[in-house]
């Protein structure tokens, strides 16, 4: 039942876990470049042209369908991602084909394309998050500049290919440049794996993390095939990280694509909303049931639900909630007046206030939600506490339980403001809606005594934002006081208020 309240995260809280998936999925290729330190290899010549020239035709033309599809779907920031790995694999297929002892003498056009194929492509896969990408008219017009790239490197790499012997080999593996360029495109892949990162703490989807991981691979094959030699061990494991890593991104955002779910990780711009727009697939199917269960006994409580779940985590996230934290409170939000599926449907739809028998009824609606998704199982014990605890206020004087305010977690202050405020300003059977500026003004009056004053600022910041609500909550601004009520002032049943 307790749950400490927690304080605004500091930034390096906020970045330890990211930083800790990134940690994890770097340590198999460290561990294989330490294995294979000065280890030799001798690989016939056509084996190379072959494996990586088979490997990266393969990959540019499922780039270039991956493209087609999310440009079908007007998605061009996937668009961009299959330009970013077309063009990546292609430059994998010249720099095969350029291969030292299979039909060309000692070049340095494949030193070349393997170390400029990597941040090529993380420059144009940081270009992704260009909010002006997000705009469907640009989806075809990005295919045809794909195809357009595609044909100049074709041309380029041809002319390339016929002078491969007079380029020299640049950057030299190991150099002051090769060393440059690496810091350079680790630095934007390293971006794209702290969204990636971010994104799969917020969504907890097994394609968010693949995509993280082939990132950080990404930046391990940049650093093998700038600092090894074609006979060095690292440079033939380099190969298995950059095709590994092109795979571990692009697949996902296909898959994406299949079940129509636009594709987040690399743009990083998922907010918590969207957990509660769509929560099937970032909450699971059995979050979804659960939905469907509450819609076909009460769809009024269901909506209920979904726009208090919404409110709650703009609020959270106005208070700089973690990922963690926020889904968690996308969760409990969503979750929290299960319990009304076991209250009696002639209390729970009565068309007038309700009796002091059958509001003590309603009151045991928390408890039976935590026991329900205890018996389901599965959902951590924030969740079940959020469920538990929405209706408990900061003076005790709320349900069931009544525990002191230092027991009550910031998820659940956020909650319950958001609840009280969603419920009064929703239109009920025997009365009509509030105004949100009325809402607001009540939820102040009680800043600081029976609700939290950081959640009820935050609540109002959130609504101001909102052009349909801006208007009417700036008359209640000069009224707003974050300080507790004066002794004696009458304070309404706002544990009570049905919803």
């Amino acid at each position: 039942m307790s749950l400490l309240l927690s304080a605004r995260p500091a930034p390096v809280a906020r970045l330890l876990p990211v930083l800790a998936i990134a940690a994890a999925a770097g340590l198999v290729p460290a561990l294989l470049f330490a294995v294979t330190a000065g280890g030799h290899v001798m690989i016939a010549p056509f084996v190379h042209v072959v494996v990586v020239g088979v490997a990266g035709a393969l990959a540019a033309v499922a780039a270039v369908a991956l493209s087609v599809i999310a440009a079908r779907a007007n998605d061009g920031r996937v668009v961009l991602l299959g330009m970013a790995f077309s063009v990546m694999a292609m430059l994998l297929v010249i720099h095969a084909l350029s291969t030292p002892g299979a039909w060309l003498p000692g070049n340095g056009l494949m030193q070349l394309t393997a170390a400029v194929s990597v941040p090529v492509g993380a420059a144009l896969l940081a270009a992704s998050a260009l909010p002006a990408l997000s705009r469907a008219r640009h989806a075809r017009t990005l295919v045809y500049v794909q195809l357009g790239v595609l044909g100049a490197l074709v041309s380029v790499g041809a002319v390339a290919l016929v002078r491969a012997e007079n380029i020299p080999v640049v950057p030299q593996p190991g150099s002051a440049g090769a060393r440059l360029l690496f810091v350079l495109g680790a630095a934007a892949l390293g971006v794209l794996a702290w969204r990636a990162g971010r994104t799969y703490l917020l969504t907890r989807r097994s394609l968010d993390l693949l995509v993280t991981i082939g990132l950080v691979w990404l930046i391990a094959a940049q650093y093998g095939l700038l600092a090894y030699e074609m006979m060095d061990t690292g440079w033939w494991v380099a190969h298995v990280f950059d095709v590994a890593g092109i795979g571990l991104v692009c697949v996902p955002a296909a898959l994406d694509m299949r079940y129509a779910t636009a594709s987040r990780p690399l743009v990083g711009d998922l907010r918590a909303a969207a957990l509660v727009a769509d929560e099937e697939a970032f909450l699971g199917s059995h979050v979804r049931a659960l939905m469907l269960r509450l819609a076909a006994k009460d769809p009024s409580t269901e909506g209920h639900t979904r726009r208090v779940a919404t409110l709650a985590v703009q609020v959270g996230e106005q208070l700089g909630l973690p990922e963690r934290r926020l889904r968690l409170l996308a969760l409990g939000g969503l979750l929290h007046d299960m319990g009304k599926l076991a209250v009696p449907d002639h209390i729970l739809n009565k068309p007038a206030p309700l009796s002091d028998e059958e509001f003590d009824v309603i009151r045991l609606h928390p408890v039976w939600g935590r026991e329900l998704l205890s018996e389901l199982g599965g959902f951590p014990p924030l969740v079940l506490g959020l469920v538990e605890s929405h209706h408990e206020r900061l003076d005790a004087g709320g349900y069931p339980h009544r525990p002191p305010a230092g027991e009550l977690g910031l998820e659940v202050r956020i909650l319950a403001v958001a609840d009280v405020y969603d419920a009064l300003t929703d239109a009920r059977i025997y009365r009509p809606p509030w105004p949100p500026a009325q809402a607001i003004k009540l939820l102040a009056d009680e800043a600081g005594r029976a609700f939290d004053s950081s959640c009820v600022l935050a609540l109002r910041d959130v609504l101001s934002s909102s052009p349909f609500s801006r208007g009417s909550l700036l008359a209640a601004d000069k009224r707003f006081t974050a300080g507790p009520r004066p002794a004696g002032h009458a304070s309404p049943r706002l544990a009570e208020q049905p919803e």
